[in-house]
């Protein structure tokens, strides 16, 4: 299996970052970058943009390119980029596959379809045809059934792993961990198996994962870096402590539709310059910021901060 991804470059913490928006709503480009040189100077493993928490359903194939393209050229091939490159629609993500491609991204996620509710032979079908229009470039399927009302189930995942050489595995987004067990179970040790679930992140490496893309690295980063790398270490009292640590900030990214009130974080620490989420979200609302500053405090020792990266 040459094409396998090697697990230890595809590994750790992965953050799936949030799309920056200006208070006009176009795509804030300069603000991205931003982003993405806070989160290298604080040793994220790799980084994402284009899954839910980016907002890719509110924006046109061309701007979610323009974004990865910032993301891409901004890392500089530092760590590996993993895009989510997935629509609805199969020739929507056949073209932004292929173009994020040409960019040189370390792999690809692959949303579900959402809405039309596919049946598991309809799911295999699908990753197939994905995967097999590139041959060269890994392809992970995102699970994520509270968003698509569909979920990849183990075996389906597990004969997509075994029949087609590029699909290397699954970032799982469900609360059932019996879901990621059965996977691994099914695949084998060689398959890459992230976690989506904040709360799953560390528990999940138990059980032979790979790492994970959790929504709260965009305000913690460093954070989420070192409780993965206190596991690899062997220091579980220490990624424990991290773990627990997080737990209000993983409340806070909750209090409303994420990712509204990580935005806000941002924009009150001047990260990015504004809040704004595309319709049909709204920003964080007066009764969520009450409640997001309580939790703030609660996790501030976990945050990592700003210096250095506020924009003017």
């Amino acid at each position: 299996m040459t094409l396998r991804s090697d697990p230890h470059r595809l590994r750790g913490s992965i953050t799936p970052l949030i799309t920056p928006f200006a208070a006009d709503g176009e795509v804030d480009h300069a603000a991205l970058a931003n982003l993405v040189r806070w989160q290298l100077a604080h040793g994220t493993h790799g980084l994402s943009i284009g899954g839910s928490t980016g907002e890719p359903s509110s924006q046109s194939i061309a701007e979610r390119l323009a974004a990865i393209r910032t993301v891409v050229e901004t890392v500089d091939g530092r760590v590996p980029v993993v895009p989510g490159t997935g629509s609805a629609k199969l020739d929507e993500t056949i073209e932004l596959t292929a173009a994020a491609a040409e960019l040189g991204v370390a792999a690809v996620l692959i949303i579900s379809p959402y809405y039309a509710r596919p049946t598991q032979e309809a799911l295999y079908v699908w990753y197939k045809t994905v995967a097999g229009a590139f041959p060269d470039l890994p392809v992970l399927a995102y699970n994520v059934p509270v968003r698509t009302a569909v979920d990849v189930a183990p075996a389906t995942i597990a004969r997509l792993f075994h029949d087609v050489e590029n699909f290397v595995g699954v970032k799982e987004t469900t609360r059932d961990f019996e879901h990621f067990s059965r996977v691994i179970q099914l695949c084998g040790p060689d398959v890459i198996v992230w976690s989506g679930i904040e709360l799953l992140c560390l528990p999940l490496l138990a059980l032979g994962g790979t790492g994970f893309l959790s929504a709260t690295a965009n305000i913690a980063p460093a954070a989420h870096v070192r409780m993965y790398e206190a596991w690899l270490a062997g220091d579980l009292p220490t990624a424990r402590e991290i773990h627990y640590g997080l737990h209000p900030l993983v409340d806070l990214l909750f209090t409303e539709t994420n990712p509204a009130p990580v935005k806000w974080v941002l924009a009150q620490r001047r990260l990015i310059a504004s809040g704004y989420v595309r319709p049909p979200l709204i920003p964080a609302t007066s009764a969520a910021i009450d409640t997001i500053g309580g939790l703030l405090a609660a996790g501030e020792a976990y945050l990592t901060p700003a210096d250095g990266f506020t924009l003017r």
